[in-house]
């Protein structure tokens, strides 16, 4: 086709080629539209979900500040009941202690006549005193909580006769290695044992009623279904002198505390074993010791029971013995017996001890410094006591 064809042509087409710009033109126009009215409802929604937004922060601050009040006036009421409550502790323990419950000593037409004739077969086998200490324990006079070291039950305690500041501690109830600490700054400064020396013992203890007096270690051995008490010389590391405690068929001499069968005490008099056999299960005996021989110098049968009792110790001559619930609550003295005969039970205080963590598995009596080192669930308490004089029968 030559040039000239093309040029007639060229008229012809132009109508159709302008036909089809403008519906170009009018689809792009209509695209258009559309993008603008998705473009304005998309504006329409944010700014609807904004004013929304903006309206649930507004009431989520709202709904923290009335939470926020609610936590205070909360805590003032918790404060306050703590208040209450102690305050009730104390009228409490006022009370208990003016109007003290009964020992609780199950009562049994049997067990009074044993207890009767035994009384009357003993009046002239009192026992004689050692030393002119006529004091007893009045009250709890001040509790010091030292720190917690060591497992939940366990021994602490120092020399109850020399002179010595070393805070000896026996962790748990079957080990054979006691931490000696220098002083008591050392004890209760460290939580751990770097500063402590170690002692190992040639046969593991049992139980926590074991004692340290006038440089010696006295502890329980277990051998079979009998128990030594073995007395160690902390100086020059040696066992000095062992014997089998004379009693068949002993039991746990606490109700509360299953692992301890004796419980060896130091008081003015001097040495103490506290102990049970199944003879009279009910109740515990006491036997008083001689420190050098390790034998028994006179032997009694006690009123006080076994049941709900977690420790003892003995003042001036006189066994106390320290009661709880096997659910712990307030623990205090609910029985004591007086070898001499010159206090009376009626005139024997129920001393009552603070409000603690658990269980007491452990109570050393120390003479010299008139308090008492006790291990409480891991916490090691000092109770200063408050003491008074015996009032002659």
């Amino acid at each position: 086709m030559g040039p000239w064809r093309c040029l007639l042509l060229l008229p012809l087409l132009a109508p159709a080629l302008r036909a089809q710009q403008q519906q170009f033109m009018e689809y792009v126009e209509r695209r258009l539209t559309l993008l603008e009215e998705r473009i304005s409802q998309w504006h329409d929604q944010s700014s609807r979900y904004s004013t929304e937004l903006r309206d649930f922060k507004n009431q989520v601050l709202g709904m923290l500040e009335a939470a926020e009040k609610e936590r205070e006036a909360m805590r003032a009421e918790a404060e306050s009941a703590a208040v209450r409550v102690d305050r009730l502790e104390r009228e409490v323990d006022y009370l208990e202690t003016q109007n003290p419950a009964p020992p609780c000593v199950e009562v049994d037409e049997t067990l009074m006549d044993k207890q009767v004739a035994t009384a009357k077969q003993r009046k002239n086998e009192k026992y004689t005193k050692l030393t002119d200490c006529s004091d007893t324990i009045a009250s709890v006079r001040a509790m010091k909580i030292l720190k917690r070291f060591g497992s939940s039950s366990g021994l602490w305690t120092k020399d109850a006769a020399g002179s010595s500041e070393k805070i000896y501690v026996f962790d748990g109830t079957a080990n054979d290695t006691v931490y000696v600490f220098p002083r008591m700054r050392e004890f209760t400064l460290f939580s751990a044992t770097r500063k402590a020396a170690r002692i190992k013992l040639p046969y593991p203890w049992v139980g926590t009623g074991h004692l340290v007096y006038d440089g010696h270690l006295y502890y329980i051995r277990q051998q079979g279904l009998s128990f030594q008490v073995i007395k160690f010389n902390l100086a020059n590391k040696t066992v000095v002198d062992s014997s089998v405690f004379p009693a068949e068929e002993q039991i746990p001499v606490f109700g509360l505390s299953p692992s301890t069968y004796i419980e060896v005490s130091a008081d003015e008099e001097g040495l103490w074993a506290i102990y049970a056999t199944k003879e009279d299960e009910k109740n515990m005996c006491l036997a008083k010791l001689d420190p050098a021989s390790l034998d028994i110098e006179q032997m009694w049968d006690t009123p006080c029971p076994r049941e709900n009792a977690e420790g003892a110790f003995v003042v001036c001559g006189a066994l106390h013995v320290v009661y709880n619930t096997r659910l712990p609550s307030r623990a205090r003295v609910q029985c004591v017996f007086d070898v001499s005969g010159t206090l009376a039970p009626e005139d024997a205080s129920l001393v009552y001890f603070p409000k603690r963590y658990g269980s007491h598995s452990s109570l050393k009596y120390s003479p010299r410094e008139r308090q008492i080192y006790a291990w409480d669930d891991g916490y090691q308490i000092i109770y200063r006591m408050e003491m008074k004089k015996k009032l002659e029968v």
